[in-house]
């Protein structure tokens, strides 16, 4: 039986003691009735706000006929979807996933068995970069080495070899005779929005080329639009051989994907891979309802005005507020906030301002708003942000005092 003065849910989260009922566009509103300003966005998942009317319309038509047959089946959305978004990225294979971890999880795999098809099976090593976040499952926290997400789960998953964040020498040392790939994120998220530089990027593919590695990026926070391109990487010009793909992808559903190349995929035959739930009919209405509007004429060009406005204002910030914060990341509607401050410092005031945002890595705080942000509603942000700094930078001289 179980006790009563246990609370029932596993203990793994510290919860804000916030309770919210419904959403509308980038507002959320609690159970009191409090409308709270949304740049968390289910930290970057909510792409299209709260209550969409196409989202709505799409779950809730598919809801009406079917939600899973799993893929022992075919399933037109599938088909759509997976089209759709290989027309409009380098990739030429889509695998469904629920989640981001299941899309690197595939990702990892698809990069493996690349290398065992093509007669090399010692090919498995990936090479990580130090402060990466891809997820939680026992091989992507390997890949992402932070030893605060390892503790505790016995010996770390075989196979991943991380190296200093731009220390080229150190990658190079790293590449052996059982290097399949190399695993990043074009901007690190979890580790203080903090990008790989254009070089960097096209170092990185330059040296997948020359050593017959694969390239993997990690585009679950940075893709579908997050940065003012479809994918960060399209900044650059650099193509990957295999990309994972969530968060925004579904709106608010759980959805992710792995994309390859043909060549990357050829591995992966029938039976090697597999999924239950992954690409299930409401999931691909949910996922081509989200690019019917992303690909939307203007809508990404939206999205560069608004943080251009965005990040004008911050700018403007850290001249008058340097005590509180230091440095503008990011890029699109990725934004990081450097702090000077402890960065719960400024997450609490933000929410006290009843305006969201989420935590990062090197004292960064991150705001992820909807993609659907209006100026209008950039412009309450803005000011909404700088009254919860302006309050932080007046304490501070009050303390100094």
């Amino acid at each position: 039986m179980t006790n009563a003065t246990v609370h029932p849910l596993y203990d793994t989260y510290n919860r804000a003691a916030l309770r919210f009922e419904r959403g509308e566009g980038v507002w959320l509103i609690t159970e009191n009735g409090d409308r709270y300003l949304d740049f968390a966005a289910g930290i970057a998942v909510n792409s299209l706000g709260h209550g969409h009317p196409h989202l709505l319309k799409a779950l809730n038509d598919q809801a009406e006929k079917l939600w899973h047959i799993s893929n022992v089946y075919e399933i037109p959305g599938q088909d759509k979807l997976a089209q759709r978004l290989t027309e409009n990225t380098f990739a030429d294979k889509v695998f469904f996933t629920n989640s981001g971890a299941e899309a690197l999880e595939c990702a990892i795999k698809t990069a493996r068995r690349y290398h065992y098809v093509n007669g090399h099976p010692e090919r498995f090593r990936i090479i990580t970069f130090e402060g990466a976040f891809h997820g939680r499952t026992l091989a992507t926290i390997a890949a992402g080495g932070q030893e605060k997400y390892l503790e505790g789960f016995g010996p770390k998953v075989e196979g991943f070899d991380q190296v200093p964040f731009g220390d080229d020498a150190a990658l190079n040392a790293a590449i052996t005779d059982e290097t399949a790939a190399i695993l990043l994120e074009p901007i690190q998220g979890e580790g203080g929005l903090r990008p790989f530089s254009e070089d960097m990027l096209r170092n990185l593919r330059r040296i997948c080329d020359e050593k017959g590695l694969l390239l993997i990026l990690d585009e679950v926070q940075s893709g579908v639009g997050r940065t003012g391109k479809l994918f960060a990487h399209e900044w650059v010009g650099i193509q990957p051989d295999i990309m994972a793909v969530a968060k925004g992808i579904g709106g608010g559903f759980p959805l992710g994907a792995c994309l390859a190349t043909a060549e990357a995929a050829k591995g992966m035959t029938a039976g090697t891979h597999g999924t239950t739930y992954g690409g299930n009919p409401l999931a691909m209405a949910v996922g081509n309802a989200v690019l019917d509007v992303i690909l939307e004429d203007g809508f990404i060009d939206n999205i560069n005005t608004v943080s251009l406005m965005l990040k004008q204002g911050f700018a403007s910030l850290t001249d008058r507020y340097p005590d509180v914060i230091s440095e503008i990341r990011g890029k699109g509607l990725l934004i990081g906030l450097k702090c000077v401050v402890p960065n719960t410092d400024l997450l609490q005031a933000l929410r006290d301002e009843q305006l969201l945002s989420v935590g990062a890595g090197a004292n960064v705080l991150r705001l992820l708003p909807p993609l659907t942000l209006t100026e209008d509603e950039a412009r309450v942000a803005l000011q909404k942000i700088e009254a919860a700094v302006a309050k932080i930078s007046a304490e501070n001289k009050d303390k100094a005092l």
